[in-house]
């Protein structure tokens, strides 16, 4: 019987499981998820290395995006290439083009009506391969860039906050901003219905995984944020 499976993985200890879990369960709910975390300097991965040997032809294993399946692009598509070629399945929530299912059915259509030889249909996955690693190549791309980006106007931040006379730092009262804040409120802004959303706010707080009291505090604080760009 295939199995269905959920990979969820962190590397720092910022970082939460939560929010990748949750996405996981909202489209496979039955999904048993595997979840990893790295401690210190070790990057060893022995719940994915454990899973990834056990995997049967038709196992299906469902990730958030393709950067949690591997730490580089490289290792990401030597991973995808082994597991698809052994007839594992692959999700990726928010990377779907790059679901093996999607490919298995380009080769299919290929296929279909014609009466040619296996190095013909060789030559397809093989064509297929190489779209695969260009797409994985371009979803690790774009993940560095999102977070070079959420970087760069977090600096951009305080530059103006200094320039402008303002507390920086862990002063009374001040608010403290964390990678994880700075996750939360990305998830507020983007699927809150108070702003560019549509999920009411029980919703967000367990797709951002942060408590009632920091949910409403981040919202003041991007309103605050908000206005601020506006004067």
């Amino acid at each position: 019987m295939a199995r269905v499976f959920g990979y969820a993985r962190v590397s720092t200890k910022e970082q939460k499981l939560e929010r990748q879990i949750y996405n996981i369960k909202s489209v496979y709910p039955d999904a048993v998820v595997i979840t990893e975390s790295f401690t210190g300097t070790t990057m060893d991965r022995p719940a994915w290395n454990k899973l990834k040997k056990t995997l049967r032809e038709g196992d299906t294993v469902v990730f958030d995006e393709v950067s949690r399946m591997a730490r580089t692009a490289t290792e990401g598509f030597e991973t995808y290439k082994e597991l698809y070629e052994r007839g594992v399945n692959l999700v990726f929530i928010k990377d779907a083009p790059l679901n093996t299912e999607n490919f298995k059915a380009t080769a299919q259509i290929a296929m279909t009506g014609t009466d040619v030889a296996d190095a013909i249909l060789e030559g397809v996955n093989r064509a297929l391969m190489i779209l695969a690693e260009n797409q994985i190549k371009a979803a690790f791309e774009t993940a560095q860039h999102e977070v070079d980006y959420l970087h760069m106007r977090t600096s951009e931040g305080v530059r103006r906050a200094q320039a402008q006379g303002k507390q920086v730092g862990r002063a009374a009262g001040a608010k403290i901003t964390t990678k994880k804040s700075i996750a939360a409120k990305q998830i507020i802004q983007k699927h809150s219905k108070d702003f560019e959303g549509h999920l009411d706010d029980s919703d967000v707080i367990t797709l951002a995984g942060i408590s009632r009291n920091s949910y409403y505090k981040y919202k003041r604080e991007i309103r605050q944020e908000q206005a601020g760009d506006h004067i």
